[in-house]
């Protein structure tokens, strides 16, 4: 079969059946050439798609919830509706302890504060937070660090600057590290500056140690929000209603009552942009192979009326001694030949294309597809599949061509 494939006689053959009719072949390829070039294309838009997405969350723990304390709608053990809920640490500690699956639990606390530096000042967000926040959305730091165990254990007072407040309270090109600014009557002394990520659902802010925090506003255990991260392998839904359910229990709150937690389950939204994701590209796989298959038909069909045509051919071949199997193999190279070819070229003009989007779509903080390209498995997923499929389809005009007998062959006009 090797010998076969480098013998010039058979590329000869192949290339006198396809120049005796240029524009019938040229057109037959156009389908394996649409339908490739779509199914590159497609997969690389959504590839794009899923990048763009995963740069948007890729500084958060995407497997987390928030759950936020707010009033109860139902009387319970004695207490009336409309009681105010008040998280405190210990509730972390419990949910750490009782909640299967959790990865972390992060305590927040933030309020708001006049902060000074010379002649600058304005009013900014203020946040407590422990080093552990740092774990479920990395913070992307262009100078020093962000707060440590020691801080928190020696209740420092050091803050860590949001670019935008490093902005408003330093003079430009100014290295704020080591310098203090004055938050709520108290120096802090800034140890680091970062850039918010493109989710931060708690804005610009300042971070300080969460045991700087309690003293400068007296909030003793108490605590505004917890967030909770899931390991991978577990349902961050289940996560949320235990949790709930716990946080109700320990709280003495109706079981039922709907309104004394408010939440926002990340994982949740990010499994729906996942599964649509997921769904685009399975119909990009159907849309693009369904299209290759017709394509191939095509090549099927064309190769069905070149037989035909070359039936006195064929007969004198069979006459001089070719054996059926030569005349098939002929033929299915020639159907394998003419669909390598055009998924080639589909594959190179769906390249070009995603080079083209990514120039125009994929540059910039805000670009809509990042990066839309293809895998080499892909492409080699892709050859594969057109080369089987112009086998299957080859065999079709080639059991058709060895299937009239030699004299009759002779005889056709």
């Amino acid at each position: 079969m090797i010998k076969f494939l480098f013998d010039s006689d058979t590329w000869q053959e192949v290339y006198d059946s396809m120049s005796k009719n240029k524009l019938r072949t040229g057109i037959t390829m156009v389908g394996v050439w649409w339908g490739i070039l779509l199914l590159i294309a497609l997969l690389g838009a959504a590839r794009g798609m899923e990048n763009s997405f995963n740069r948007i969350f890729g500084d958060f723990a995407t497997n987390s919830v928030f759950i936020i304390p707010s009033v109860t709608s139902k009387p319970f053990k004695g207490f009336q509706e409309g009681k105010r809920v008040q998280l405190t640490l210990s509730d972390v500690k419990k949910i750490e302890e009782n909640i299967q699956g959790v990865e972390f639990v992060v305590p927040k606390n933030q309020n708001s504060a006049l902060v000074i530096n010379g002649v600058f000042s304005a009013n900014f967000s203020v946040s407590g937070d422990f080093p552990v926040s740092n774990e479920v959305q990395k913070k992307r730091l262009t100078k020093g660090r962000f707060i440590n165990q020691n801080d928190i254990d020696l209740k420092r007072k050091v803050a860590v600057l949001a670019q935008d407040i490093y902005k408003q309270l330093f003079e430009k090109d100014e290295d704020p590290l080591g310098k203090y600014v004055q938050i709520n009557n108290s120096n802090f002394k800034v140890v680091g500056v970062y850039e918010p990520g493109n989710i931060d659902f708690s804005g610009d802010v300042i971070h300080i140690p969460f045991t700087s925090f309690q003293q400068i506003y007296n909030t003793g255990d108490k605590i505004g929000f917890v967030m909770i991260t899931g390991k991978p392998e577990f349902d961050i839904s289940q996560i949320e209603q235990d949790a709930k359910l716990l946080l109700k229990n320990l709280n003495k709150i109706h079981p039922n009552d709907k309104q004394a937690f408010r939440s926002f389950n990340l994982g949740k939204e990010f499994a729906k942009i996942t599964g649509f994701l997921k769904g685009m590209q399975f119909l990009t796989w159907f849309v693009g192979l369904a299209t290759l298959i017709a394509g191939v038909f095509a090549i099927g069909n064309i190769l069905l009326i070149t037989v035909k045509e070359r039936t006195k051919e064929i007969g004198v071949r069979r006459a001089l001694g070719a054996t059926p199997f030569e005349i098939k193999r002929q033929i299915v190279v020639e159907a394998v030949f003419l669909t390598l070819i055009a998924g080639l070229l589909g594959i190179i003009s769906g390249g070009w294309i995603l080079i083209a989007v990514d120039k125009v779509w994929g540059q910039g903080e805000d670009a809509t597809l990042v990066n839309a390209s293809v895998s080499i498995a892909v492409v080699f997923i892709a050859l594969i599949i057109l080369i089987v499929l112009g086998t299957l389809i080859g065999l079709i005009p080639a059991f058709k061509a060895t299937s009239v007998k030699p004299i009759e062959a002779l005889r056709e006009e």
